[in-house]
């Protein structure tokens, strides 16, 4: 199995925080599941503060919610309580009804934690069919990948 890559080109958005006694395992190294958890906090700061659309408005008031229907992880190297990371995001593809992004943490020295890449299926919360991306979304996401407001 090949290891996921990054995007070579593109902008990509960035978020930093230290990891927490929380994110950890007895051992004091972050528990492989916050992962996941934190790529999902990234997903909802990208809504939020590139896309300038509130993530809470979507799953609430617009009933449309975002299901990962595909995941891949790879775990690099440990990121131990107290280190300071950065959580990266960057789209690979934008479909009809789909978002497909991947996903990095890396250390503050430079060191890749862990990578993601994950598919995620824009639904009607009401039927949980999948449905087009909403206008207001795709037109959000495709400003911010020509580069407008980008990291």
């Amino acid at each position: 199995m090949a290891a996921l890559t990054w995007p070579e080109q593109g902008p990509f958005f960035r978020s930093s925080l230290g990891i927490r006694f929380a994110h950890c395992d007895p051992a004091g190294i972050i528990f492989f599941p916050q992962y996941l958890v934190l790529f999902n906090g990234l997903v909802e700061d990208w809504f939020n503060e590139a896309l300038m659309h509130p993530y809470a408005q979507m799953l609430g008031p617009e009933r449309t919610g975002l299901p990962i229907v595909h995941l891949e992880c790879d775990f690099r190297a440990i990121a131990r309580m107290g280190d300071a990371v950065h959580l990266d995001l960057a789209v690979q593809r934008l479909g009809s009804r789909s978002l497909e992004l991947v996903l990095r943490c890396v250390g503050r020295d430079g060191v890749l934690r862990a990578m993601a890449r994950k598919v995620l299926v824009f639904t009607n919360l009401d039927s949980h069919a999948a449905v087009a991306v909403p206008g207001p979304i795709r037109a959000a996401i495709e400003r911010w990948m020509a580069g407008d407001g980008a990291q």
